[in-house]
């Protein structure tokens, strides 16, 4: 008996060791998040703690209490199904907390994807140490040579695993932003289908600024100065969105025109296309200054239109199943969604 428990146990230490080999690249990836993400969960407070703090400021007390406002109509109105999430803040001390990598071919709409447990595949990797982003970047171009950049972070949702706690960084937004940011983290936290990013990025995009408009309507009512501000930014965020559409629209029928150009070619008349959508966008007439000179120091290459096209290329097509099946309804659409699709 003890030498088959023994040969049991050899058995399972052989088995979890080749699976290690096997992924060791995924393992070590996996244990590096788990450290960055338990020093955040770890180091957050709760919110009735930091309010008390004698350095919190009365800007950011108040933001506190949007964030409360905002969990509380997201469970209620929205159909956001309920969690600890957002009751404790992680200080940043005013740095980034995660960088994101995305890369993609050069000359096609193709993104890289990084496939994962649980949530499938995905176009993007997050780290929350830049060197390792940057790392990581320097490696995908020298291997690939394909298009790869590094962003950070306002926020991100672990889909119930942790806690997920307010990054203190996000109490600069203004109130109708932060709103929209808290329900579309919530969003992710409530619905989330295993390899469609696209479609999660767009939904929560979509839930979180329509359940801002109606959180501050809400609470100010139809017509208030604080709804019209927010209402206002939002026309010149579509107008942006309207141009960026567009322009990816563009550049992508372009890659599809030169598919048999020599690479030189290629290269020349896409880093002219990109040229035209820089400056072009200085012919839109926004509201604010929000936008202008918006490429001034920064030349986007084929992971920044990929990135914009996974959170707003499916906005549209949401709006009129919305309007033409659910009147309108919000909350009857997510409960509907939740009910027909199946969430990690």
């Amino acid at each position: 008996m003890k030498k088959w428990f023994k040969r049991i146990g050899l058995g399972l230490l052989s088995l979890i060791l080749i699976v290690y080999l096997l992924y060791f690249e995924l393992a070590n990836y996996g244990l590096m998040q788990l450290r960055g993400q338990l020093n955040v969960v770890n180091n957050a407070v709760p919110l009735e703690e930091f309010l008390e703090m004698p350095e919190t400021t009365d800007e950011q007390r108040f933001k506190v209490g949007v964030i409360r406002e905002a969990r509380t109509f997201a469970f209620d109105s929205l159909g956001i199904n309920y969690s600890d999430n957002y009751t404790k803040i992680f200080d940043q001390e005013d740095k980034p907390s995660m960088y994101v990598v995305t890369a993609c071919e050069p000359f096609e709409f193709k993104a890289r994807l990084w496939k994962f447990p649980v949530v499938g595949s995905v176009p993007y990797k997050g780290f929350f140490s830049r060197e390792k982003a940057m790392e990581e970047a320097r490696s995908i171009k020298a291997a690939d040579s394909i298009d790869v950049s590094v962003r950070t972070a306002g926020g991100w949702s672990t889909l119930g695993w942790f806690n997920d706690p307010v990054l203190s960084n996000m109490l600069k937004r203004s109130e109708g932003d932060l709103a929209s940011l808290i329900i579309h983290e919530l969003t992710h936290g409530t619905l989330y289908i295993k390899d469609s990013v696209t479609f999660n990025e767009n939904l929560a995009s979509f839930i979180g600024d329509k359940g801002a408009v109606l959180f501050l309507e809400a609470k100010y009512g139809k017509g208030a100065a604080e709804v019209d501000k927010f209402l206002a930014r939002q026309a010149d965020e579509e107008l942006f969105k309207s141009y960026m559409l567009f322009a990816s629209k563009k550049l992508d029928s372009t890659y599809t025109a030169i598919v048999d150009f020599e690479k030189g070619k290629k290269q020349e008349i896409k880093d002219q296309v990109i040229e035209d959508i820089r400056s072009g966008i200085d012919t839109v007439s926004f509201m604010s200054d929000r936008y202008k000179g918006y490429f001034e120091k920064y030349k986007p290459n084929n992971t920044f239109f990929m990135s914009f096209l996974r959170y707003n290329s499916q906005l549209e097509l949401l709006e009129e199943e919305l309007n033409a099946n659910f009147e309108g309804d919000l909350k009857k659409f997510l409960i509907y969604l939740k009910e027909t699709y199946p969430s990690v």
